[in-house]
């Protein structure tokens, strides 16, 4: 396994070993006893969603003691993952970072908790899958407007139009999302 720091403290690209031959592949999304470079985390859910071409959900987060850390990772298809550090006392606050996970390249991003996330799905179809080391709230959840220029995100041109729920649509633009 490879783990690379980025420019957000505490957000780490992991790609995992991945063992390949004429049937297929194998490797390890997580063992807890092999990530000893990295933060433990108490994983207590699994999600996973399926999307079409063009579907972006995001910015979202969860405030307060529901704060949420993530292992996000493409099972199938291609997605354009982004965060936003909104640790008001971090170094960089206010900053995004993109990645490319896919089926293919089998990296993962984990994010700790204080940050905004949203994925773009690039390919036809994706399964996104995740771990939360805490779980969702309805009234701890907050949002950032995915377009916010204050931000900075270079999210990917598609040859079709992105599609977003209402509620994503409608999130506030940074200097106004909810304090984490």
């Amino acid at each position: 396994m490879i783990v690379t720091s980025t420019p957000l403290e505490g957000l780490l690209i992991i790609e995992p070993k991945v063992f390949e031959d004429d049937r297929g592949y194998f490797f390890e999304s997580y063992n807890k006893s092999k990530w000893t470079q990295i933060p433990e985390f108490n994983w207590v859910q699994d999600n996973e969603s399926k999307s079409q071409k063009g579907v972006l959900r995001g910015m979202h987060y969860q405030t307060g003691q529901y704060g949420q850390a993530k292992l996000v990772r493409a099972i199938i298809g291609e997605i354009y993952d982004a965060v936003v550090d909104i640790r008001p006392q971090s170094l960089t606050y206010g900053q995004s970072f993109g990645i490319l996970l896919s089926d293919s390249n089998k990296k993962q991003l984990l994010v700790p908790r204080g940050f905004a996330h949203g994925f773009l799905v690039i390919s036809d179809i994706a399964i996104f899958g995740y771990k939360c080391d805490n779980y969702y709230s309805k009234e701890h959840e907050g949002g950032i407007l995915y377009a916010d220029p204050q931000l900075n995100i270079e999210w990917p041109e598609l040859d079709i139009p992105y599609q977003l729920s209402e509620k994503d649509r409608a999130q506030p633009l940074f200097k106004d999302h909810l304090p984490y």
